[in-house]
């Protein structure tokens, strides 16, 4: 037993010697130390080995299972050091791991596009909130209660009261009722319309609108702020044009077009704005003197405006959330 007991020491530390990997260490350790291993088979023989043989074998044995589970935790604890020093590893002279940043969606690139012209006219920038009052989003601004708007087919009524705002326009009359004139100002944010998904037209989307009350504030005034956006916005060559409109909140009204001609199509005119002067009926329901202030509004869609200066189609991809589609603003 004296033999086999020095053949399996070598043959183990020979073995251990080879061991490269923590995997191949515990298949080491389950061959000789496990519950059927070799050195465990030696502890089953000596058990039925004669009682006055015993002691001379058992301290060998002993010997060469503390040896060997000895040498096993040595090899586990550098093997166990050598791969936590591969993971804490840089190498430093590796090529950069290229990141993806995300953008500003074209919808908010464009919208700040359109507050910094108009900032530099001196507008400032109010919010409001986006479920509002019937009075807010229709009464106050002059719509008569037979209005088509006013109807459950065109606006999201939360209850009889209160409905998801169909445009900006509440956030003009809260600007008139809490301050005095002079007031000039832009109001931009969501508005929600109960209209059929199409490639022209969403039950969401943005508006801005801009509000000026002042003394002898004109038509003349509006024009030239419009033209001025206008220009800035898609180039001093636009081609623009003004024509009579009707909104019940401002009286003359106008719409404004641009001529647009995409690549290879034929050419047309195009919507991108309602304006006119405030209404007195407005200005007296905010507590304004109609008779000394007059003002004028307009209003905008930014989605149909980015659509005709960078040629979309459809006014759904901007909200598909299609990597294709943003990458390329």
């Amino acid at each position: 037993m004296h033999t086999r007991i020095k053949e399996l020491e070598n043959q183990f530390n020979s073995e251990l010697a080879e061991v490269t990997n923590l995997k191949s260490l515990e298949e080491l350790r389950i061959k000789y130390l496990g519950r059927k291993g070799s050195i465990t088979a030696l502890f089953d023989e000596f058990k039925e080995l004669p009682k006055e043989e015993k002691p001379k074998y058992g301290q060998v044995l002993n010997r060469l299972k503390n040896s060997t589970q000895n040498s096993f935790n040595e090899k586990k604890s550098l093997l166990n050091e050598k791969e936590k020093s591969q993971k804490d590893f840089i190498d430093l002279s590796l090529p950069g791991i290229k990141t993806n940043l995300g953008t500003k969606h074209i919808l908010t690139q464009t919208l700040d596009q359109m507050k910094s012209i108009f900032k530099v006219l001196g507008f400032s920038v109010y919010e409001g909130p986006e479920l509002e009052s019937d009075y807010y989003n229709f009464e106050a601004l002059n719509f008569p209660d037979d209005h088509p708007a006013r109807d459950m087919q065109d606006t999201f009524f939360v209850n009889k009261d209160f409905l998801l705002r169909t445009h900006t326009s509440p956030v003009q009359i809260r600007l008139m009722q809490n301050k005095k004139p002079p007031l000039r100002a832009i109001m931009p944010g969501k508005v929600f319309r109960n209209e059929a998904i199409s490639a022209k037209s969403y039950c969401l989307f943005h508006q801005l609108e801009g509000l000026v009350v002042d003394t002898d504030v004109t038509f003349a005034e509006l024009k030239a702020t419009v033209i001025h956006f206008v220009k800035e916005f898609f180039g001093e060559d636009i081609k623009y044009r003004f024509r009579p409109s009707f909104f019940p909140f401002t009286e003359p009204s106008a719409e404004v077009d641009i001529w647009w001609q995409p690549k290879g199509k034929e050419g047309r005119w195009l919507e991108i704005m309602g304006c006119g002067m405030v209404d007195p009926n407005v200005l007296e329901n905010c507590g304004i003197d109609s008779e000394k202030y007059t003002g004028y509004a307009f209003g905008m869609g930014v989605e149909r405006t980015a659509m005709r200066k960078y040629g979309i189609d459809d006014i759904r991809t901007y909200f598909d959330n299609d990597k294709r589609f943003l990458i390329q603003f």
